[in-house]
């Protein structure tokens, strides 16, 4: 399956369009997760334990929106848009979402 922020396909040719199609996850943060971010807040540096959490919330919404596609019986996602929002009290919860075009290509 390729997916593309593009709306076009360089040496392809869109044969059918499916409609949009989007998969989205909502990750809360935990006590622990907190805790270390706390710590690399003080010392300084880049936080991994958040910085893995949120690549596992984008590759989840990307992995959704891919299966649902594939559902629709296409091989491509074009245009896709990544967003991401704080929800909850405090900005708790992460909820990431993936959608795009599913098309069929040659």
């Amino acid at each position: 399956m390729l997916i593309t922020t593009t709306n076009t396909i360089e040496g392809k040719r869109i044969v059918e369009y499916y409609g949009l199609v989007s998969g989205e996850t909502i990750i809360g943060a935990n006590l622990v997760k907190d805790l270390f971010a706390n710590i690399t807040d003080i010392v300084g540096g880049r936080s991994g334990v958040y910085e893995h959490t949120l690549r596992e919330a984008k590759d989840t919404a990307l992995d959704e929106m891919t299966q649902e596609a594939m559902r629709r019986g296409a091989n491509a996602v074009i245009g896709v848009d990544l967003d991401y929002e704080t929800l909850g009290s405090g900005g708790s919860m992460l909820m990431v979402t993936a959608c795009g075009t599913a098309v069929r290509i040659e």
